[in-house]
């Protein structure tokens, strides 16, 4: 579909070219038109002719002009075709693994609980090399997660769920985490749950 609007407009961009070197051909062949019939009916007419030159010169300039604005409108309209387009696929790449992101989402959820219970400790030491190579491999993606607690309730990151009555953290202040929060590339793909100091 990208492909058929930069087609079009580099045909209208070849159509405005094409239209400026027909104008100017056609002001040629005026003004060629215009020194034959000057020789021909030479003196009588002189001054009559003159003012009628001038009124026709004028007239092409004007088709210049507009031939010419047409064509710088095309080339910054194109222009802006392109950087739009650009910014799309920019932010293709960059969100394209949302969706499996989220999905995975669940699962760290899933290891954090799991690490959270008392079990054999050669389980849960496997248990955390797996979720440290899995929260790696996210890291490096692109995925970040969402600073909370002791921080400044911020509903553009955060998802206030309850308020509580606490001396360890000022009011405004998150004072627990329900549920962690992360970004993919900057982008909050899912609001920390948190409780909020009153």
């Amino acid at each position: 579909m990208t492909d058929n609007r930069e087609e079009v407009m580099e045909e209208e961009l070849k159509e405005a070219e094409e239209a400026k070197a027909e104008d100017a051909k056609a002001t040629e062949a005026e003004e060629d038109t215009q020194e034959s019939e000057e020789t021909s009916e030479e003196a009588a007419e002189d001054s009559g002719k003159e003012s009628g030159e001038e009124n026709e010169e004028v007239k092409d300039e004007g088709k210049e002009e507009e031939g010419e604005l047409r064509y710088l409108r095309l080339m910054a309209d194109f222009q802006n075709y392109k950087k739009r387009v650009e910014k799309e696929k920019r932010d293709l790449y960059s969100y394209a693994n949302e969706k499996i992101m989220n999905d995975l989402l669940t699962v760290m959820d899933n290891f954090e609980r799991a690490l959270e219970h008392d079990a054999d400790e050669n389980f849960k030491e496997g248990i955390e090399m797996i979720f440290k190579q899995l929260s790696d491999v996210l890291e490096k993606d692109g995925l970040a997660e969402i600073p909370a607690l002791g921080e400044e309730f911020d509903p553009n990151v955060h998802s206030a769920v309850m308020t509580e009555e606490t001396e360890d953290y000022e009011s405004g202040k998150v004072s627990g985490v329900m549920q962690k929060g992360y970004t993919l590339n900057g982008k909050v793909i899912r609001p920390a749950m948190v409780k909020v100091a009153n």
